[in-house]
């Protein structure tokens, strides 16, 4: 957001801290790195749903899955690694679970604790997916960037989230809540 016009000068005494207002080129960035993202994600949602029948955060999740030991993860660690709330969560393996593609068990060694196991029907409609999907990231982002622009975006992502994934007690995160 940029500062209204009639904002008093930066470190004035009388007036309380102002905030750091982006500058122009700032705000330039900042709206196409939104634009991009919310483009995206539509891109890729409209794909899953087409080829699917599926939302982009639902394939995330089987891929998630295939991708631990024997196909299955505690639904806490699901939803951290999805980076959501352990509700929408919830929500989102009850439909896969009506699919078929998921099923949840119960964990021996903890009451209130469940796993989220990717069934074989659910990994078959991964596979078969898969090629579309990559398909469509690849023309959306890495066709369109350079071998350095790719490593950078990288760099750039890893620094954003690391920044917004604290390590200290009490950190507001999706899948803490």
């Amino acid at each position: 957001m940029k500062a209204p016009a009639s904002a008093p000068a930066p470190g004035s005494a009388a007036e309380p801290q102002e905030p750091r207002w982006l500058t122009d080129e700032e705000q330039r960035v900042w709206r196409s790195f939104m634009e991009g993202v919310t483009l995206l994600d539509d891109h890729l949602d409209r794909q899953l749903q087409r080829d699917a029948g599926m939302p982009h955060v639902y394939y995330g999740l089987l891929v998630k899955l295939a991708e631990a030991p024997r196909r299955r993860l505690r639904m806490t660690e699901l939803a951290m690694l999805a980076k959501i709330t352990r509700s929408r969560l919830s929500h989102a393996i009850a439909r896969l679970e009506k699919n078929g593609w998921v099923r949840r068990e119960d964990c021996p060694d903890d009451k209130r604790g469940q796993f989220a196991v990717l069934t074989d029907e659910g990994y078959d409609v991964l596979r078969q997916t898969a090629p579309g999907h990559v398909e469509a990231v690849r023309q959306a982002v890495f066709d369109r960037l350079t071998p350095e622009q790719q490593k950078s975006l990288g760099e750039i992502m890893r620094i954003v989230a690391e920044g917004l994934q604290p390590a200290e007690a009490g950190a507001d995160l999706p899948w803490l809540r």
